[in-house]
């Protein structure tokens, strides 16, 4: 085979690398935002309670608080996990974007000698 078509099957190759890889990377930020808005959400609840007698609100205010405590910090241990994947992931598809760029270079510079 020709050093071109080698070439141009290679630059296929880690084109298709690049778009999984970035589809791989677009989802890890998803995940990242969607536990983002929740932690977000949970912290913007309302905290107060009416048309109950003041003790039992005082209760029902605590247990929210106490289960938000709680979830607020599983959350956190999830946004941390997920950073840590996103970051992995934006490592690979910058690595798959510079095999591309420099297939991309070979090949102009092949293109060039001829």
């Amino acid at each position: 085979m020709s050093k071109a078509r080698d070439l141009s099957r290679l630059s296929k190759v880690a084109q298709l690398t690049l778009d999984h890889r970035l589809g791989q990377l677009r989802a890890s930020a998803a995940e990242v935002e969607r536990s983002r808005m929740q932690l977000a959400s949970i912290n913007a609840s309302a905290r107060t309670v009416e048309d109950i007698a003041p003790v039992t609100a005082e209760r029902v205010v605590l247990s929210y608080e106490r289960w938000a405590d709680v979830r607020r910090s599983e959350l956190n241990l999830v946004i941390a996990r997920q950073t840590v994947a996103w970051m992995e992931a934006r490592g690979e598809a910058q690595a798959a974007f510079g095999r591309v760029q420099a297939l991309q270079g070979l090949a102009t510079r092949q293109k060039e000698r001829k």
